[in-house]
């Protein structure tokens, strides 16, 4: 037991040694791993050390290189400044010394007049006197004062430059007449020789051609249900009759006429013909004509050259291509009217691109179907200025029938420009019983005045002769018959363009030889 205790005690004893022995050595083994990684750190805290004062001095010398930059070029431009403000200061010198030098001068030349003032009142003086001695002397001759004298003269020169301003006015009123003659001659025949246009004609009926009779009766339907929805749905009398390989349309509107044609060409290619299927093909023509007519509407100003139209106008321009006037072509008119603006315009030293802009939308007023009561001139005018358009255009709109005053040279050339339109040889055409009442029209009234003996209406109805008795109108009276003539057809009588009046006086002698 005890030697047991011993040896326990002395393998303590050696454990503890070699704990402590063990211990001294890792410590020591620790001392020198920590002394390098201390020289290590301290190494590499050296050199970012280094490193980062290196980066810190090229930084530094960018920046001073930016700055030394910097500050040569606010030196240049100061000394740029400089250059310009001694300029500038010697200029402002130069103009203070001509400066100077102009007021010297103009005090001389007050100077000048000053004195030749005083010298020319003192001669007005010694006139005034030498007149006053003259008139006394006159008026002691002539035994009349200063006064009646001066009535008496006033009253002969009143006279004379009366009689002579009468004859001059005569004469100016004559050369007047005669070279407005010939000027307006001259650009009417130019303007209508430079512009031509084929004549188009429109009517209230559309044949529509089909291949053969049996398509007729699909058309109708049965009961006749599908020749009903079609004219439901498009506004336009159908007329399968006994005609053969044709079917007609009929109606006032020419746009439903074309969608009605449109949708019948369809569903005949088709073959699909039932209510439902008519429907929605109407729709899908009214839909594709109304897009043609906003087409045609650019196109058109495209062609004539003019910008910057109100959509809805541009619309209602491609709709003139459907409406037709006295049988002339609405858009065709339009058109022709405004290329004769523009050169009657061009013609006059005025704006061509003003008055083609004018001449196209003289007739807009005749598109819409509202306000039917207005006359088409002032609706259009309306229509013009509800889109927008200058005063001038707006106003030649409004004028070119009479409806309202001139305001400017635009408005004439319109109201002249769209007579050439219409009364050109073909371009209209009329109802022959509304033309020969017309013609009859013209000769009863002419005959209807005192004097009056035979009257013939020629060159379908542009020109009435008017024949009256040599011994109950004089030469005189000959004139004021055709004024009041021409103020009775204006006032009572519908014509397109103008009426040109002419009154014959002649005197005959008659002998027989026997």
């Amino acid at each position: 037991m005890t030697s047991t205790i011993i040896f326990i005690s002395i393998a303590a004893v050696f454990l503890v040694m070699g704990g402590y022995s063990a211990w001294w050595k890792i410590n020591s083994i620790c001392e020198i791993r920590n002394k390098k990684i201390f020289n290590e750190a301290k190494k590499e805290l050296e050199s970012a050390k280094k490193i980062e004062i290196l980066e810190m001095k090229e930084k530094f010398s960018s920046m001073k290189a930016n700055i030394e930059r910097q500050v040569n070029e606010r030196n240049a431009k100061l000394q740029l400044h400089e250059v310009d403000l001694k300029q500038r200061e010697s200029i402002v010198k130069k103009k203070q010394e001509e400066l100077y030098k102009k007021n010297n001068e103009l005090e001389v030349i007050r100077e000048n007049l000053a004195s030749q003032l005083e010298i020319i009142g003192k001669k007005k003086q010694e006139m005034d006197k030498i007149h006053r001695m003259e008139i006394e002397r006159l008026e002691s001759l002539s035994g009349l004062s200063a006064e009646e004298v001066r009535e008496r003269l006033a009253q002969s020169l009143k006279e004379e430059a009366k009689t002579a301003a009468a004859a001059y006015i005569n004469e100016t009123i004559e050369e007047a007449k005669m070279t407005a003659n010939k000027e307006a001659k001259k650009i009417v025949i130019q303007s209508i020789q430079r512009i031509a246009t084929e004549t188009a004609i429109e009517n209230s009926v559309t044949v529509f051609q089909i291949d053969s009779d049996e398509i007729k009766g699909r058309i109708i339907g049965r009961e006749g249900r599908n020749i009903r929805t079609l004219e439901a749905s498009t506004g336009v009398e159908i007329i399968v009759d006994d005609t053969p390989e044709a079917i007609v349309l009929t109606g006032f509107d020419p746009v439903r006429r074309e969608v009605a044609r449109l949708a019948l060409h369809h569903l005949i290619q088709d073959g699909r013909i039932h209510p439902a299927r008519i429907e929605e093909t109407v729709e899908k023509m009214r839909k594709q004509v109304e897009d043609e007519i906003i087409e045609i509407g650019k196109r058109t100003t495209i062609d004539l050259g003019i910008h910057g139209l109100h959509p809805e106008l541009i619309r209602m321009i491609g709709r003139m291509k459907y409406r037709s006037s006295y049988g002339q072509n609405l858009l065709q008119h339009s058109r022709e009217t405004a290329n004769l603006c523009a050169i009657m315009a061009s013609e006059l030293k005025l704006n061509p691109k003003r008055a083609k802009r004018a001449g196209l939308l003289h007739d807009i007023g005749k598109v819409p179907d509202d306000e039917p009561e207005l006359p088409h001139a002032l609706l259009g005018m309306k229509l013009a200025e509800k889109y927008k358009e200058k005063s001038d255009i707006c106003n030649a709109i409004g004028a070119h029938h009479d409806e309202i005053e001139m305001e400017t040279l635009l408005a004439p050339i319109v109201q002249v420009c769209d007579a050439i339109s219409g009364s050109r040889p073909g371009a209209r055409r009329e109802i022959i019983e509304s033309y020969i009442k017309r013609l009859n029209d013209l000769e009863q009234l002419a005959l209807s005045y005192p004097g009056v003996v035979k009257t013939y209406a020629i060159q379908a109805g542009r020109e009435l002769r008017v024949i009256v008795g040599a011994d109950q109108i004089n030469d005189v009276e000959t004139e004021k018959l055709s004024n009041e003539i021409a103020r009775k057809i204006q006032d009572e009588i519908t014509y397109p363009g103008q009426v040109k009046i002419t009154v014959i006086r002649e005197t005959r002698a008659v002998a027989f030889a026997k």
